[in-house]
């Protein structure tokens, strides 16, 4: 199946369509060319969609990685390799770099974000942004890396001095989470999110069939999906939970869940 007819069939259009031809491309530099070949940084919507996009083509997971620069890291990029190369050996093209700042100034994510989309540096080049209270650390591709080493000096009126780092000094902060132990009459998704996002169960449902929600980093239109431990609910709106654990049948005939609530 040709490049277009795969992109078809996962309903890509516009950026996502450009974007996920991108990841393709990378694939199949990697084996004719027989070097590795890395991805811009993908969000977690983009990835799951490029795994999707993977699979119809018949690409195993097996020949390529995912690096964000640190382990739980939000945005991560494709890393694929050729037949000859093993995980270990592969050179990440991800740089580690902080921007330190008075900490009066108080900066947050959105002043450097809007920094360096003033400076002409793309959404994609950028992974996450660390932000802590008197710096902030970047995951960069190294191609727009010595760039910020030499011209990044301000977010806004406050300067900033940015060096390179290694990826043992990051300051990674602890993810916020809120544990919730309930109890649903099943495991569909609608139960289930009525329970994450504290709604009634036909306003879930309603959520989910105006396909405001995503199962896994997948637009989930259908209220009675099943889900299983691990997998994770987000909504436009309403935040982000995974279904950490499944227990057993109450006395009731309920079923016990605990969520982990992202603060």
């Amino acid at each position: 199946m040709d490049k277009g007819a795969l992109l078809d069939r996962l309903g890509l259009t516009g950026e996502d369509r450009l974007t996920l031809a991108k990841v393709l491309d990378k694939a199949e530099q990697a084996e004719s060319r027989n070097i590795p070949a890395s991805t811009d940084f993908l969000s977690p919507q983009q990835r799951a969609r490029a795994l999707d996009l993977l699979r119809l083509a018949g690409i195993p997971e097996t020949s390529c990685i995912l690096q964000g620069g640190y382990k739980g890291a939000e945005r991560q990029i494709f890393l694929f390799l050729p037949d000859w190369m093993e995980a270990e050996n592969a050179e990440s093209p991800i740089r580690c770099l902080r921007a330190a700042f008075r900490e009066e100034e108080k900066l947050t994510h959105r002043d450097f974000l809007g920094s360096l989309m003033g400076m002409g540096v793309v959404r994609e080049k950028i992974g996450d942004i660390l932000v802590a209270p008197d710096s902030a650390d970047l995951l960069v591709l190294d191609s727009v890396a010595d760039f910020l080493l030499q011209s990044w000096t301000s977010a806004g009126r406050a300067k900033l001095s940015v060096s390179a780092i290694g990826p043992e000094n990051l300051h990674i902060p602890t993810v916020q989470r809120k544990e919730i132990r309930d109890t649903v009459s099943s495991l569909r998704l609608d139960a289930v999110a009525s329970s994450g996002f504290r709604l009634a169960r036909g306003k879930a449902a309603a959520l989910i069939e105006s396909g405001k929600v995503q199962l896994n980093w997948r637009e989930c239109v259908k209220p009675d999906k099943l889900l299983e431990a691990g997998d994770v609910v987000s909504a436009r709106g309403f935040g982000k939970f995974e279904l950490s654990e499944v227990g057993g049948l109450t006395r009731k005939g309920r079923i016990s869940i605990v969520l982990q609530v992202y603060v």
